[in-house]
């Protein structure tokens, strides 16, 4: 019997030609749920239009809820108003160098001839370019993940009009900010918060329409997923259940989404949170291990193994890597009053089991 014989047929597809609507880097023409931040960002950038410098931003919150969307639709909408300022993204998740986000910018700009330049020569070009033109918008996303911050001090020195939209999960990045930076920095703090259980419910159901033949995903097997990604906060982990659930059906040549679909993509949220945790930094990754192997018991237990396990650095920053890890709710925090030891915090690892629990 030929193993293709009861596949769904050409045209059969659950899913529409609009599938990259599931895709977490989807840019939907409207971005709802979140006019009030927008409105807040484009308000700093808007003197760089009456060619004066703009303000910059620092734009927070958990993983998610937005943050980069909401940022990149406001550069499309700049790119489509004017040409005279630059709208630049920059992700330093993979652009994690200074020579590395100069060139990108360099290649966005449009300016190719940055062969066999160096840092400094890239540095000087990016500033020549820009002051040349009105100024320029430059998002740098994922900036946690840079491996130094000099292109960011350059930047705010040799930049005469501009906005620099620094995004990350972590607020506490800001504090730990070198002074010299954060002098000139001086952002406007703009938190997007966790979208409520309606807001998240809407925005999944908008992506479902788009990516999804009409009527081909029940109610009940869409709700058990939109409803597990408002418990969870994350809008990602919501396009994550939608696609598999999706997938599942077809793989089974159903003509409808069912329970049972939306069931087996609940089963498989464990991966989705594997691939999330690949993308922390090594002293997060081995942190987050630790306290995944000992959850529940106190931070400065969990502290001394981790001194025993080689790992390097004070307890001051041991405590930061775990807000960094509780600011991406890799784990939750919980602080304990009385004992002996007065207050104290207990670490438990709130991935795997939180996702997976249904």
């Amino acid at each position: 019997m030929s193993l293709f014989k009861d596949m769904l047929k050409d045209g059969e597809s659950l899913f529409t030609a609009n599938v990259e609507a599931l895709d977490f880097d989807y840019l939907p023409k409207l971005i709802p749920f979140r006019e009030r931040e927008q409105k807040t960002i484009a308000n700093a950038i808007k003197p760089i239009f009456q060619k004066r410098n703009g303000r910059n931003v620092f734009v927070h919150g958990k993983p998610g809820i937005g943050k980069t969307a909401g940022v990149r639709h406001l550069l499309k909408d700049l790119e489509e108003q004017t040409d005279d300022i630059f709208p630049i993204y920059i992700n330093c998740w993979s652009k994690n160098t200074t020579y590395k986000v100069m060139l990108e910018i360099c290649d966005q700009m449009g300016y190719k001839f940055t062969q066999n330049k160096k840092t400094d020569e890239l540095l000087r070009l990016v500033g020549e370019i820009v002051n040349k033109n009105t100024g320029a918008v430059i998002v740098l996303d994922e900036v946690d993940k840079a491996e130094d911050l000099d292109f960011l001090y350059s930047l705010l020195e040799e930049l005469y009009r501009k906005s620099l939209l620094i995004v990350t999960n972590y607020p506490s990045w800001l504090t730990d900010l070198d002074e010299r930076i954060k002098s000139r920095l001086l952002p406007d703090l703009v938190e997007f918060k966790p979208y409520s259980e309606e807001e998240t419910i809407e925005i999944l159901r908008q992506r479902m329409k788009y990516a999804f033949v009409s009527g081909v995903f029940s109610d009940d097997a869409f709700l058990l997923l939109a409803r597990k990604a408002a418990e969870l906060k994350d809008v990602r982990a919501g396009l994550y259940m939608l696609r598999t659930a999706g997938q599942h059906a077809e793989d089974h040549s159903q003509q409808q989404i069912e329970v049972k679909n939306a069931t087996y993509a609940l089963s498989k949220l464990e991966s989705y949170m594997i691939k999330e945790t690949e993308q922390l930094a090594a002293r997060e990754q081995q942190v987050l291990n630790l306290i995944k192997l000992n959850s529940g018991r106190k931070i400065g237990d969990i502290f001394k193994q981790y001194e025993k396990s080689g790992g390097v650095g004070s307890y001051k920053t041991f405590q930061r890597t775990v807000k960094k890890l509780e600011e991406g709710v890799y784990i939750t925090v919980e602080k304990k009053e009385g004992g002996s030891e007065g207050t104290t915090s207990i670490l438990t690892y709130g991935g795997t089991k939180k996702l997976t629990e249904f």
